[in-house]
């Protein structure tokens, strides 16, 4: 009976360890998050949202609300047309820039078409995200990721366009934070190296700008 009680007991114990570290192994991995239908209505005038576009590098730390979020990620590159077009032009349609969103939770990549942030990475890296001591305050920053696989690395002109397609993405950030009273700047002041390692971009991915949004400090 005794050997009998020990083995039970140490069956017992190991399937506790292992019912354990597959929650610790869950915890660990990086979810998915829906967002909500973006809100295409309200907000400012263009005209009044172009007199109050401006830079600002002073953040609250404030968590934005999910939907504000998803409201800010259609306005930046989601899809606003049946045949899967976006809010922003990309040359030949290439569509070669991807957002990834970098909040105190994790680090995710924006998917226009499910309308998703897929999970990339269940840690804080938002210090990883810019040389410059304001960015760790901001909620979020927006990492502009070009695929050289989809715009054909090379090309002097291929590069210049990717810096145009990106241009006008954190111009569409510029004009909603201005209609919704958010704070936000583009920057440059970027280690591609180790947040590129962080993000786990592949070598076609390169980082090219990278935009800070929250609500103003005051």
């Amino acid at each position: 009976m005794k050997y009998k009680s020990r083995s039970v007991t140490g069956i017992l114990l190991a399937f506790l360890f292992t019912f354990h570290c597959s929650l610790v192994s869950f915890a660990a991995e990086p979810a998915s998050i829906k967002l909500p239908a973006a809100q295409k209505a309200g907000g400012k005038p263009l005209m009044a949202a172009l007199n109050g576009r401006m830079s600002s590098r002073s953040f609250s730390g404030e968590k934005l609300p999910v939907q504000t979020l998803s409201n800010l990620l259609w306005a930046a590159f989601g899809i606003n047309r049946p045949d899967g077009k976006r809010t922003a032009p990309s040359a030949l349609n290439r569509q070669e820039t991807d957002i990834y969103v970098i909040t105190a939770d994790g680090a995710y990549l924006y998917d226009a078409k499910k309308n998703t942030l897929e999970g990339v990475l269940k840690k804080d890296i938002r210090t990883t995200a810019g040389t410059q001591d304001y960015v760790k305050d901001a909620p979020l920053t927006l990492v502009y990721v070009a695929d050289y696989s989809k715009a054909r690395a090379g090309s002097a002109d291929n590069q210049l366009l990717v810096g145009a397609d990106v241009g006008v993405i954190a111009e569409n950030v510029y004009l909603f934070c201005a209609s919704e009273g958010l704070a936000t700047v583009v920057r440059a002041a970027i280690d591609r190296d180790a947040l590129g390692r962080e993000l786990k971009l592949r070598p076609q991915q390169k980082i090219i700008l990278d935009q800070p949004v929250g609500y103003p400090k005051k």
